[in-house]
């Protein structure tokens, strides 16, 4: 397969992964692919957060180690960006 049709095995790490990867993108972290502009959007990144959330309070005691930290990890670090983010002019 050329890597471009490369897509990773889905699992819960990978898709905790890809949601704190949209919400950097709506930071403005990355271009966007069609226009070349990185662009911030902090309503779209504080939905994506909420999301991640919502998913930490619905799977709570599911996860493994691993996950747990994972995720905790990610929205404690997505969070104080988007209250920097927010903060900035």
């Amino acid at each position: 397969l050329p890597a471009e049709d490369y897509l990773p095995e889905m699992n819960f790490a990978n898709f905790v992964l890809s949601l704190s990867t949209t919400v950097m993108f709506h930071f403005g972290d990355f271009p966007d692919p069609v226009s070349r502009k990185a662009e911030k959007n902090l309503i779209a990144a504080k939905q994506t957060i909420d999301i991640l959330g919502l998913l930490q309070t619905k799977t709570e005691g599911n996860l493994d180690e691993d996950e747990k930290s994972l995720l905790d990890g990610l929205l404690f670090e997505l969070r104080m960006r988007y209250v920097k983010e927010k903060g900035s002019p």
